[in-house]
C-alpha cells in the first residue's frame, strides 16, 4: 500500500512547509501549521480524478456573448460598486467583520432581485432557516420568493444548485463553513477554502448564475484564508464600518467587469440597510462649523466626490516622545505633512502631539488630502477656526508645493451643490471654472499656511517668531 503524502499548511496565510514548526515563516503567526493530507483536493497525487484528455472547444473572439448580461440587485449602491449589477457567471466574495452587515446586505439583495423576478437561492451555513426567515421578517422581506437552504458540504450543495436549475443568484454564506469530500482537513483550512472557493466558481462559470460567497475576516481586516481565494473569484468586495457609527461603506478592492475603487454608502437602521444617496451631507451633519483644526476635504471615491470632514488637534506633549494618534488615514503621510511643515514652512509642531481623524468612519487613501490635512493641523496649532464654507484638496510635494489633483471639476460641483462657497487647491486647478466657488489657487505650502496663521491668535504652543 502506498504511503499517503502529507504536507504542513499555514491556516493563515496558506504557505507550505515539509515539517511542522510552531511559528511560520511567512507571515510570522504562531500556532497556524497543520499536517493535511496531499493525496485528495486540488493538485492532489495520482489518487485524484484525472482530466480524460479531450480537447477544449475554441470559438472565435468576436461573437455574441448572451450569457455576459449583467443581473440588477434593486440596491442602487451594491450595483454602482459592482459595477451596475452581477454578471451572470460569475464569482464575488464579499468580507467584512462579524455583525457589520454582510448577511443584512446580500439577503436584501436577494429579495430585491426576487420581487423583479429573479430566481434566487440563499444556502446558509452558519444559520438555521428558521433563523433566516426570523432576520427576513425583520427586514420585511419574508414574503419573497428566495428558495433557502441550510448545508455546509460541497458536494450536497453543488447536487441542490444543478436538480433546481437555472438559478440567477446563489448565495453562500459563509465560504469558511463549507468542507467537501475531496479534502480531509476540518472546515475552515486553508485547503477546505481553496478547493470549496473553487468548485463553487467552476459551477458558476458552467451554469451562468452569479455566485456570491461571504467571507470572515481576520484580525487584520484581510478576508480569511488563501490570498489564492481572491485571485480564483471575479470580484473581491470589503464592507466596512465602525460600531460606534451607523454608516456601513462597501468597498470594491477587485472587479473584473467594473472599477475597483469605487464605493457604496450605507445606513444601518432598525430595518435594515438604507442606501445613502448624497453621503457628502451625512458626513458633514455633525460638523461643529466654529471649531479650530476642521477642515472639509472635497475627494474622490471612484467615480463619486464625497466631502468629510478632517479633525487635527495638536497640543504640547509632556512627553519625550510626541502621540501620532490617526483614524481613516495613512500614518506615514501624515508624518511626511508635518515634515514638510516643519522643514518647508517653518512651523515647529514636531514637538506637540497630534491626533487626526476622519470624521463619520471613512477611510481615505488619495494624497489629494494633504492640502485638508495640513490645514486642519495648522488651524489647531493656532487656535484659528477655518472658514466654513471652504473645502481644500491637493497634493503636497516634498519641496513644499502644492500640485493640482485630478477630478477638480467634479469635487467643485459637489462642493457647490452642497453650499460652500470657497474652494483651496493647488495652482493649476483654477482652470477648472465650472462652478461659482471663489477659488484659491496655490503653488506653495507656506503661503497658504501664512493666510491661516494670520487669522488666529498664537496657541500655547511654541510659533515661529514671524508669525507674531
Amino acid at each position: 500500500m502506498a504511503r499517503s503524502r502529507s504536507s504542513f499548511i499555514c491556516q493563515n496565510c496558506g504557505s507550505v512547509t515539509a515539517r511542522w514548526q510552531g511559528r511560520c515563516d511567512s507571515c510570522g503567526e504562531w500556532n497556524t501549521i497543520v499536517e493535511e493530507l496531499t493525496d485528495s483536493g486540488v493538485g492532489a497525487g495520482p489518487k485524484a480524478a484525472r482530466a480524460a484528455g479531450k480537447p477544449a472547444q475554441l470559438v472565435p473572439l468576436s461573437g455574441e456573448t448572451p450569457n455576459a448580461q449583467r443581473l440588477a440587485s434593486g440596491i442602487g449602491e451594491l450595483d454602482r460598486v459592482t459595477g451596475g449589477g452581477f454578471v451572470r457567471g460569475s464569482a464575488i466574495l464579499v468580507g467584512g467583520d462579524p455583525g457589520i452587515g454582510k448577511s443584512t446586505l446580500l439577503l436584501q439583495a436577494a429579495a430585491e432581485m426576487a420581487r423583479h423576478g429573479g430566481k434566487v437561492i440563499y444556502i446558509s451555513g452558519e444559520e438555521a432557516i428558521a433563523q433566516v426567515r426570523i432576520r427576513a421578517e425583520r427586514l420585511g422581506v419574508a414574503d419573497c420568493d428566495v428558495k433557502l437552504a441550510s448545508e455546509t458540504n460541497v458536494e450536497t450543495i453543488l447536487a441542490t444548485l444543478e436538480d433546481a436549475g437555472g438559478a440567477d443568484l446563489v448565495i453562500i454564506d459563509s465560504i469558511q463553513t463549507l468542507w467537501t469530500d475531496r479534502v480531509d482537513s476540518a472546515p475552515g483550512t486553508v485547503t477546505q477554502v481553496r478547493t470549496s472557493a473553487q468548485a463553487m466558481t467552476r459551477f458558476a462559470k458552467k451554469s451562468g448564475a452569479a455566485i456570491v460567497l461571504v467571507g470572515h475576516v481576520t484580525k487584520d481586516g484581510q478576508i480569511a484564508g488563501p490570498r489564492v481565494v481572491e485571485h480564483m473569484v471575479d470580484a473581491v468586495l470589503y464592507f466596512e464600518g465602525d460600531a460606534s457609527h451607523t454608516f456601513r461603506i462597501l468597498r470594491g478592492v477587485k472587479n473584473r467587469y467594473g472599477a475597483t475603487d469605487e464605493i457604496g454608502v450605507f445606513e444601518m437602521q432598525q430595518d435594515g440597510l438604507c442606501e445613502v444617496a448624497n453621503p457628502s451631507a451625512l458626513f458633514l451633519d455633525q460638523r461643529d462649523k466654529g471649531a479650530s483644526g476642521s477642515a472639509v476635504f472635497a475627494g474622490m471615491e471612484g467615480t463619486r466626490p464625497v466631502l468629510v470632514e478632517i479633525q487635527a488637534l495638536v497640543s504640547p506633549s509632556p512627553l519625550g516622545t510626541p502621540r501620532r494618534a490617526v483614524v481613516g488615514w495613512d500614518s506615514s503621510r501624515l508624518s511626511m505633512v508635518v515634515a514638510v511643515l516643519e522643514t518647508r514652512c517653518g512651523v515647529r509642531i514636531g514637538a506637540n502631539d497630534i491626533y487626526l481623524n476622519v470624521a463619520g468612519g471613512l477611510k481615505i487613501s488619495e494624497p489629494a488630502a494633504d492640502l485638508a490635512v495640513a490645514a486642519a493641523l495648522i488651524s489647531s496649532l493656532t487656535d484659528s477656526p477655518l472658514p466654513p464654507d471652504a473645502v481644500y484638496f491637493g497634493e503636497i510635494s516634498l519641496s513644499g508645493g502644492v500640485r493640482p489633483v485630478v477630478h477638480s471639476g467634479l469635487r467643485l460641483r459637489e462642493a457647490a451643490k452642497l453650499g460652500f462657497a470657497e474652494a483651496f487647491t493647488g495652482q493649476a486647478g483654477k482652470q477648472e471654472k465650472t462652478t461659482d466657488i471663489e477659488q484659491h489657487a496655490y503653488s506653495s505650502l507656506m503661503d497658504l499656511v501664512s493666510r491661516i496663521a494670520v487669522r488666529g491668535k498664537p496657541a500655547s504652543a511654541p510659533m515661529p517668531e514671524e508669525w507674531a
